[in-house]
């Protein structure tokens, strides 16, 4: 029923407000309860468009995946959210390789949960090497954040349930493409080598810029860092020079 829709973002938008933090830890685990029942309702309104044991394997990846966002924007630890969110990066890239889209699964691991969530870890323990700040531990207007992220899903399982249910699904089932199909296109052998062909001949100055401009956003933040921690050194030198007088 498309009743069930609005009932299962209810719940989500009411279970993230109380999962996410909010400077104390009450409800975190009745909020968590109803996420889990909002979950459970969408996912018994996903239609089968594939056979089975596929169906069964792209709903386990997304559910990891799922929950592994959840994770990500409610744990208190930042660096707890960077591991959950390496999580979630690895089930999206499990995902496109399920589906055939390989250079888009490897570059989504080795590019962020290989680099940015190692580079925001980095940040973490430069930026707090004694301790957490208590404004990293909250989340600035949850009420707002739930009941956007709500609406969203309300809308996008209106328009899957438009684009995929009822005959749709059939239709989609019969136009997928078949094995013989898919060994000559995205799961050829040659597919990654192909993409990178592209990339490094017609879009060989894109790419090198685009390396550049991570090279100098690299080596800026290395001499911010060293400036901000020889500022602290010289201070805390005259400090001490100024106790011993």
């Amino acid at each position: 029923m498309i009743t069930s829709y609005p009932v299962a973002a209810l719940l989500l938008g009411v279970g993230m407000w109380l999962v996410l933090p909010r400077g104390r830890r009450g409800g975190r685990a009745i909020g968590a309860m109803l996420v889990v029942m909002a979950l459970g309702i969408l996912a018994a309104r996903l239609p089968i468009v594939t056979p089975w044991k596929y169906e069964t394997i792209l709903l386990l990846l997304g559910g990891i995946t799922v929950i592994s966002g959840i994770g990500t924007v409610s744990m208190r630890s930042p660096v707890y959210c960077a591991l959950w969110f390496a999580m979630a990066l690895l089930g999206t890239g499990a995902l496109f390789m399920f589906v055939g889209a390989q250079f888009l699964g490897i570059a989504t691991v080795v590019v962020y949960a290989g680099a940015i969530v190692v580079t925001f870890l980095f940040v973490l323990m430069l930026a707090q090497p004694q301790g957490q700040d208590y404004y990293d531990r909250l989340s600035w207007e949850p009420l707002l954040s739930a009941l956007t992220g709500a609406v969203m899903v309300l809308l996008l399982s209106l328009a899957l349930e438009s684009g995929l249910g009822g005959t749709a699904a059939v239709e989609l089932t019969a136009k997928s493409p078949t094995p013989a199909a898919l060994e000559k296109g995205v799961l050829a052998p040659e597919h990654v080598a192909t993409i990178g062909g592209v990339l490094f001949s017609r879009y060989l100055i894109a790419v090198e810029v685009a390396g550049v401009l991570l090279l100098v956003a690299l080596v800026g933040a290395s001499a911010i860092i060293a400036h901000q921690q020889g500022g602290k050194t010289s201070v805390a030198h005259g400090a001490q020079q100024e106790d011993r007088r």
